[in-house]
């Protein structure tokens, strides 16, 4: 089925590749090169996939407003040449239109080449880079998503991949926000964030399930 994906990418990172390889799937791509300016096509369009990639500069406001748009980056105050966001985001009104297989091929598709050819490790060392995922409760896509975030970690030396218990770590929080906290309704989303230098690197994940009183764990 086709699907409209939004692609904010200030360097041309991804989006060229991204777009014949998107096109080839019979994808619909819009480009842009801005926060300011995906907010423009946002509030016109309905995406069924957001794709950022961007620099600090293009991460700043032109308005005063808080625009609420959760599928995009958060405002950063000021321009910061080091600082760069990478989100990937299924559109909230169109969660329920994508089919698993096909949300995982389009987010490998995307992962795979960042890891290969964007993120080089001469690069990424002097990045602060937060990277973010907004997607279904899909176990197949959080895989891809782990694969991802380990690759990106041990690429700067944060973590030693043979002797951190980091993959089991992230793997268990994964499974758990999927089985145990949306119990597996794709209708229910998974948050992944994660700050990472070459000093550290910082993870959160959060589901949209009820929770638990810990005081009513024995």
């Amino acid at each position: 089925m086709q699907k409209k994906i939004l692609i904010v990418d200030d360097h041309d990172d991804l989006s060229t590749v991204l777009t014949h390889e998107f096109s080839k799937l019979g994808h619909v791509v819009v480009l842009c090169e801005s926060r300011d300016e995906a907010v423009s096509l946002i509030k016109d369009k309905d995406f069924d996939l957001i794709i950022t990639d961007l620099d600090g500069e293009h991460l700043t406001s032109k308005s005063d407003e808080t625009d609420n748009i959760t599928c995009l980056p958060e405002i950063v105050p000021d321009s910061r040449s080091n600082v760069k966001a990478f989100k990937i985001c299924v559109s909230n009104s169109q969660k329920n239109e994508i089919n698993d297989d096909e949300l995982k091929n389009l987010i490998e598709t995307t992962l795979n080449y960042k890891a290969k050819f964007v993120d080089q490790k001469e690069i990424v060392q002097n990045l602060r880079e937060k990277i973010e995922f907004e997607i279904p409760s899909v176990i197949s896509v959080m895989h891809a998503i782990l694969d991802y975030l380990m690759k990106r970690v041990e690429k700067i030396g944060v973590v030693n991949a043979e002797s951190s218990n980091l993959f089991v770590a992230l793997d268990e929080a994964f499974v758990n926000a999927v089985k145990h906290g949306n119990k597996f309704d794709v209708a229910k989303f998974v948050r992944i964030s994660a700050e990472v230098s070459a000093k550290e690197a910082r993870f959160t994940i959060e589901d949209e399930g009820e929770g638990f009183d810990v005081n009513g764990i024995p």
